[in-house]
């Protein structure tokens, strides 16, 4: 999926069957860097917030819990692809 499509169906509160690698490059593309990798889980960093993101590869789907959090920061900080906050 494209990730402008992708940021909107997320901005929009859909969070469920996203396929985890569409998530893990918007949040790549919104300036989140890949700083751990532990089994299925993926710690990501954007270098202008103090949080962590969490994401996990579930059968190749994203977590829905997860995804929230990631739109929770995508709107607290009105995070955009190509810009940084």
């Amino acid at each position: 999926m494209r990730p402008e499509r992708l940021l909107r169906r997320i901005r929009a509160g859909d969070v469920s069957n996203l396929r985890f690698e569409d998530v893990l490059n918007l949040s790549m593309k919104l300036g989140f860097e890949l700083t751990r990798r532990s089994g299925s889980h993926h710690i990501l960093r954007h270098p202008d917030l103090s949080e962590a993101l969490n994401l996990q590869d579930a059968a190749g789907q994203a977590k829905p819990y997860q995804v929230r959090q990631f739109r929770d920061l995508v709107l607290r900080y009105n995070l955009q692809i190509g810009n940084k906050t």
